[in-house]
Order: C-alpha cells, then structure tokens, then sequence
C-alpha cells in the first residue's frame, strides 16, 4: 500500500517534456511510481482539473532568522516552494561567535530589513558553528533548507573587528578555508558573498575587503565539494556587473564549480543592463563557466512608514540617519525645522516630485482613510508643500503611522521580461523571502511567473516554467534528489491550477515576534503541497506536518 497517491492530474514533471495525465504514488518520502498508478493508499489527494508538479525551489532567500521560531518559512509553502535557499548575501546566521552577534544583527537590520524582535524575542541563541545553527532550525522543519554560508560571517570569525579593515593575510586566508569546509560539512549548499552591502554604520560589509587571492581560495575549497558560489554584484553599474560575470566564470572554470548572481535587473533607468548582461552570460557559457544569473518575475512594490528604516531611503544618507533614531528622538529630529529643510533639499530641487510624487498612500492605523489611494503629488498639492515635506507633515500629524507605497520601482513590461526569463540560461531567483519584511511583500514570484508570464504573455509554455522552478533549479543547485516527478526522488509535490495560480493583494501581518508586522502576500490557486512525501499546505491551510529536511 503506498502513502499517498495524488490522481488524476496533468503531471508536469519538472523535466520541460509535454504534461501528461496521470497519477504520482508516493512511499516512505520517495516518489514510487509516476503514470498510471494502481493500488490503494492511505491518502488519496484528487487532482482532477490540476498540475501535479514538483515543489518549487526558491533560490534567494533569507529566511536564517524566520526559520529558528517558524519552520513552515511563511508565506513559503502556500505558494507552492518546497525548497528555500537562505544565507545569501554574504550572511548567515553561522559560523558566528557571541561576542559578533551584535554587529552581524546590524548588518541583516541594514540590508535586510529585519526588526530587531526577530533577534531577541523567539528563539534562544546556543549555537556558534554551522552544525549547531543546522541542529537549531531541523528541530521543527516543514519545509526543505539549503542553506549558503556567508562570507562576511567566515572573515568575521577568523579576523575579528579587521574583517571590516584590511585584506587578509595567508594564514587567515587558510583558517578561513579550514571554516568552510567545516561548514559544507555540515550541509552548507555553498558560500554566498557581496560586493555592494554595508552595515548599519554605512561600512562596506566585511566580503567587500577580500581581495581576489581570498575568493579565489574559497572557491577552490567549493571546488573540493563542488559546491555553488552565489554573489550580489555592483548591479547598479552594467560595466561591473560585466567585470564580475568574467570574474566568476573565471572561477567557474579553473575550480569547476557553478556560480550564481543576483539580482539581475532589468530597469527602465538603464535599459541596456540586463541585455548586456545576458550577452556576457552567453560568451562565458560558450567557453564552459558557469555563471547564472537571478532574475525576479516581479516589479518590487515598497511598502513603508516612517515608523522604521526602508530601503526606499537607501541613497538618502541623512534620511537612513533619522529614520534608525529612537522613537522619541526621530520625532524631534522631524519636528526641527532645520533638519526638516536639509531632508527636503535632500530629495532634489523638485522637493521630491519625481522621487516621491507617485507614492501612493496604503494607510496604515491611523492614516486618514479619505486620502487612502491618492499619490503623495496630489495630497502634497492640496496642502501647498513640496511632496517631501508633505510626507514628513502628515506623518507627524498621524504619530507616523502612516504607509505609503512605491509601486513597480523602473521595471520594465512584462513583454520585455518575458524573453529574458524564457531564456534558458537565466535562473529564476531573488525573491528575498525573509527580508524587507516591513516594507515589501517578498512572496509571489511562482504566482506571478504563472499569470503573467505563461497565462497571459504566454513567453513560456507551462511546462518550461515548472521546470525554471523545478528541475533545472535542482540541476543548477546539485539538489540531486529534488525538482522532478521521477521515481526515487524525494517526494516533493505542488498541486495547483493552472487557470488561477496567481499572487494576491498584499496585506499587513501581525505574526512577527513581538506583534511585529510584515507584508505578505497570499496565494491564489495552490491547492495541496507535500514536503517530503507529507501533506504540509492543503485547502488553504497548513498542516501539523514536520517533514522538512536539510537538502544538499
């Protein structure tokens, strides 16, 4: 008798070949049998009018921290991800001594958004190495993990305070290979680094002051396993993203590994950048490297109040200054008429009109409900300010809680990105699930590639994008177990229709630790997801399931 048996759907297998009807028969976690299955089961799912296709690998992900008080990564598993990829960016929550918490805090605070409650509130910090911190998050798993270790985290351990100084010597270039290995040991799926992100102190993060010799020497430790090095590269700059393409497929080449980068964007500010950047893709894969770059189905929406920090302040220096004040000491400083002035001019002679002016007001608790969906241009017109002024104002005026919305930041139409994604050697990743969590939604982008993409653009048959998220992800990751419907492989399976898997309005949620809120968007269309032969997500809710593992 088998475990489950999921009848009567389309499989879509993961592989790209054309769907067929069909049953999948699962086993003690495995799939068993794929076709038409007889025989009875403990659990019959009915995927009548569904795809059946393997759960969907999420890989760019920072859910360190949400993982230790929420195995389930929500909003993960409701939109059909089985998989998730954390530690990117050059951090990780491990290999971390004591003394480093703090700072480390500080840097996810910076660049990823994070509340300080999802540090300090749920979950009791006992490990320092990389098998601890994996032993921490396998205690109450339902969804899969494979977990980068970060470079900034290796050179903060070897080099103390220095990782954020200088250059590292031949010994400490060696302690820090001897660490890595430790950590792929341990099931690190590979090692992630960053030439753009800083600290909470405006300082570069500590992988920003390697020096060639040092990466060069990590790879070759990923070499040795033949592990995945993920980077985030100077995207904002096209000519160095292309420097970092050849530099990682240089890497690539001389210790045969695969390479990953992130996010590759394609922005109505610099058309050419995500062109250019695939074309030197191509080259590099002509010779043999590896080097795929992560594009989001997504244009990101960014949510925020004044409350906190958000990245849409993040080339505002004296904004990000204010707004990571206490409370009460914000409040002064956007009570001062001289501060207030100097922020202002900080937005542009246009006083913010063409960075603020199409910022839409959400609410928020105490938002006045009558300007509720109006741009920030027609409330600051009405009121006689500038926009910026008008945001600092009527903040103030409502104890700062009030949210606007930045939507769809440059990105281009769908009809532009629809190619870029079809082509088969860009990586569909960089969801950032995890992260921002107060200011954008970070979910969606399987919904999304469904709806708009295969749906209504039609850029991609359904098939070839179950297998951007499925199987070619798997391959790309050396997931050698997951991403296809084949017998012997873990029992990963989404189930959802094809006619209405899409992502929902966004909605403020109060399930952080501490009361804390983020943004989440809902799924629409996901009908059943099992992790590792298990029902962990079904009509619309999540199961008592623990089934996750740590996947290498």
């Amino acid at each position: 008798m088998f475990d489950v048996i999921v009848r009567g759907g389309l499989v879509v297998d993961g592989s790209g070949q054309p769907g067929f009807q069909g049953d999948v028969a699962v086993k003690d976690g495995r799939i068993a049998a794929v076709g038409r299955v007889e025989g009875e089961a403990r659990q019959v799912v009915d995927a009548a009018g569904r795809v059946v296709a393997p759960g969907f690998i999420d890989p760019h992900t920072h859910f360190d921290v949400q993982l230790l008080w929420d195995g389930a990564a929500r909003p993960a598993l409701e939109h059909g991800v089985t998989c998730v990829v954390p530690g990117n960016c050059s951090l990780s929550l491990a290999p971390l001594k004591a003394a480093d918490r703090p700072r480390v805090v500080g840097m996810f605070q910076q660049i990823e958004e994070m509340p300080p409650e999802a540090f300090t509130t749920a979950f009791d910090w006992t490990w320092e190495d990389f098998a601890g911190y994996r032993a921490a998050i396998e205690k109450a798993l339902s969804i899969n993990v494979a977990p980068l270790v970060g470079h900034s985290v290796i050179r903060l351990w070897v080099m103390g305070p220095a990782a954020q100084e200088r250059a590292a010597t031949p010994d400490e270039i060696a302690a820090m290979q001897d660490l890595l290995r430790q950590c792929l040991d341990a099931g690190a799926v590979g090692l992630s680094t960053s030439f753009v992100d800083i600290d909470e102190n405006g300082r570069p993060v500590p992988s920003r002051f390697a020096q060639f010799e040092e990466l060069d020497a990590l790879a070759a430790v990923l070499g040795e396993y033949g592990r995945m090095l993920q980077c985030v590269p100077e995207f904002y700059a096209t000519d160095i993203t292309i420097a970092r393409i050849d530099q990682f497929a240089e890497l690539s080449l001389k210790h045969n590994i695969p390479t990953t980068f992130s996010p590759l964007f394609d922005t109505s500010a610099v058309p050419d950048n995500a062109p250019r950047a695939i074309a030197r893709v191509e080259e590099q894969f002509a010779r043999g490297a590896r080097v795929w770059p992560q594009m989001q189905t997504r244009p990101i929406d960014i949510s925020f109040s004044l409350l906190r920090p958000s990245l849409f302040f993040a080339r505002l220096p004296r904004w990000v200054r204010v707004l990571r004040l206490p409370l009460e000491a914000r409040l002064a400083a956007l009570r001062d008429p001289d501060t207030v002035a100097k922020l202002v001019a900080d937005t542009g002679p246009d006083g913010g009109e063409a960075m603020m002016g199409r910022l839409i007001l959400r609410g928020g608790d105490a938002a006045p409900a009558e300007l509720a969906g109006k741009t920030l241009s027609e409330i600051a017109k009405a009121r006689g300010q500038v926009p910026a002024q008008a945001l600092i104002d009527l903040s103030l005026e409502h104890g700062l809680d009030v949210a606007f919305l930045s939507a769809s930041q440059g990105h281009q139409s769908t009809d532009r990105i629809g190619p870029m994604l079809a082509h088969p050697l860009v990586h569909i990743g960089a969801s950032d699930g995890g992260a921002h969590i107060a200011s954008f939604s970070t979910y969606g982008d399987t919904g999304y590639l469904f709806s708009e993409f295969v749906r209504k653009g039609r850029h991609l048959s359904l098939e070839q994008a179950v297998a951007k998220i499925t199987g070619e992800t798997a391959d790309i990751w050396g997931l050698k177990d997951r991403g296809r419907l084949q017998p012997g492989l873990a029992a990963d399976i989404v189930v959802f229709d094809a006619e209405t898997i899409d992502r929902e309005a966004e909605l403020p949620t109060f399930d952080m630790p501490g009361d804390g809120m983020r943004y989440v968007r809902a799924a629409r269309g996901i009908d059943t997801v099992l992790v590792n032969g298990e029902v962990a997500y079904a009509n619309g809710a999540y199961t008592e399931a623990r089934a996750g593992v740590v996947c290498v």
